[in-house]
Parts: structure tokens; sequence; C-alpha cells
């Protein structure tokens, strides 16, 4: 049974800790047209405590990047000229990751084939443990054999229409079997999975968390990588994937529901959901 509260209350600190103690996320992602969602996965490292966060983009949205986030690092990598990750970055990337703890993959990486051939090399090669979103996701529609030869831990947060394109199945059949199908396609693929949405789903395959915190305000683009981020920053600290994940939705949705409570659905974007973070973790450990 998974408890947030208690999973929380598992990361408070002693006065001796120090950064190295809290793990290094790296973030990849970014595109041309899409440094903000790449920007908001690596803050949502930053705010969920993790003790070291690069963004990895690709070369040319390097000054975007760093312009826009102070809390972390940033590194460029090899592209192809029409702004997303190339395959020829491989190797610096692999070297690069060997001094991270966790990798979180996707957000805003777009979905040219160079990206979706690194992205396929990246799933079956990083022993790292791999958080994997968004077009990264879409980039394993009819090659999710892939995550079977993986060289480490990997968790995926596809909402339903991802879901759909990894499986073959339709939404509606997704949606109307949402435990059964997560759990089904974690168990055979080896990997933690949260399918979100309306009480998001959370499973290996074996154990099965339903999360009952968030709101339909948080339907709006960018919430999504905000989890990613967190995932991550939550795995880097200690926590093991499934918990980590279960407890990343938990505060996600807390987030989006005390962000609600202020500013109303409507208003609600993931810059908002990210200010609230840090309420909702002291939320969780008072609970």
């Amino acid at each position: 049974m998974i408890e947030p509260a208690e999973l929380v209350r598992g990361l408070q600190r002693d006065p001796a800790d120090h950064k190295g103690r809290f793990g290094h996320v790296l973030v990849l992602g970014g595109s041309s047209g899409f440094a903000g969602a790449a920007c908001l996965g690596a803050r949502a490292a930053v705010l969920g405590g993790a003790g070291l966060v690069t963004l990895g983009v690709p070369a040319s949205l390097l000054g975007v990047v760093a312009a826009k986030l102070t809390a972390c690092m940033t590194r460029p990598f090899r592209q192809v000229p029409q702004g997303a990750f190339a395959l020829g970055a491989l190797p610096d990337i692999l070297v690069f990751a060997e001094r991270a703890t966790v990798v979180a993959l996707g957000p805003g990486i777009g979905r040219h084939r160079s990206t979706a051939k690194l992205v396929h090399a990246l799933v079956r090669r990083m022993e790292q443990p791999l958080v994997i979103d968004a077009d990264a996701l879409n980039a394993l529609e009819g090659a999710t054999d892939i995550l079977d030869d993986a060289s480490g831990p990997r968790v995926l947060t596809p909402h339903p229409g991802e879901m759909a394109r990894l499986t073959g199945l339709t939404i509606r059949a997704i949606q109307e079997a949402r435990e059964d199908v997560a759990a089904q396609f974690a168990a055979a693929h080896k990997v933690v999975v949260a399918l979100k949405g309306h009480a998001t789903v959370v499973t290996d395959g074996g154990e099965v968390f339903v999360n009952a915190t968030g709101n339909p305000g948080m339907a709006t683009g960018g919430t999504g990588d905000v989890l990613t981020g967190l995932v991550g920053a939550l795995i880097a600290q200690g926590l093991e994937p499934f918990r980590a994940t279960a407890l990343a939705v938990h505060l996600h949705g807390l987030a989006g529901d005390l962000a609600a409570a202020e500013t109303g659905q409507h208003a609600l974007d993931a810059v908002r959901l990210l200010d609230h973070l840090p309420a909702a973790f002291r939320a969780t450990m008072q609970a």
C-alpha cells in the first residue's frame, strides 16, 4: 500500500547533508519551438529536490534555456539542421550521463527521424533509470520491444493517446480498463507505467497505485513535463522507480489542486503548478 506522506517523510534531510546526497538529474529535451517544455522539466527537477540538475538541449537552444534557468546547469548536444537532437549526439550523451543518477527524456524533444533513432539507442543503452515522456514515448510506437532490451530501469508516463500508440489499442479501450491496460504493459516490458489522466494509474505490473489528487485545470500544455522532472528528482534522491513515480503523481496533482484553489482551474498553467510544488511537499509531509 503506497502512502505518499510516509514516502515524502522519508526524504527529510539531516543537517549535515549536502547536494551530492540528492542525486544529479539529466533532463534531455527541447527542439525548435519547444524549449519551454524542456525548461519546465528541468525546473521541476530542481523544485523536486535533486541535488544537481543539468538540462541537455540541441545546441541552437543553449542560449535560450540558459537565459531562462538559473538554478540548473545547461549542456548543448549535436543537432540536425531543423533544431532537434541528432543521432550523432549519442556518444557525447552517454559519456555525460555517466555523472547522472537518473535521466529524464522527452519534454519538447520533437519527432525528427534522427531524434527518434537517438531515443531508441538511449532506451536500450542507458544504464541509469530513464523517465520517458512526450515524443520520446511516441518514438517507441511500433518499437516497444526495445524496452525489453533496456540496460536499466525505465519509467513511462503516457497520456491515453500516447498509450494508444504504444499498445495499438483505442483510447476508448484504454479508458475503459485503465488499471488492467497499464499493469499488463508494465508487466510485459518490466517497466513502471504512469497512465495519466483522471485517477492516474501507476504500476510496475504487480503493485498498483491510483492517484486521488489533481483536477481538470491541469489539462494544459506543460504539466506533463513538470511530472517528468519531478519523477526524476525523486528517483535521484533514492526512491525506487515505482514509489518515486507514485509520490510524484500525488505531489503533482496536489500542486494542481492548490494552484486551482488560488487561481481557479481556467487560469492554471504549468508555471503556476511549479510554483505550488513546495506547498504540496509541505502538505504531504504534514499529513
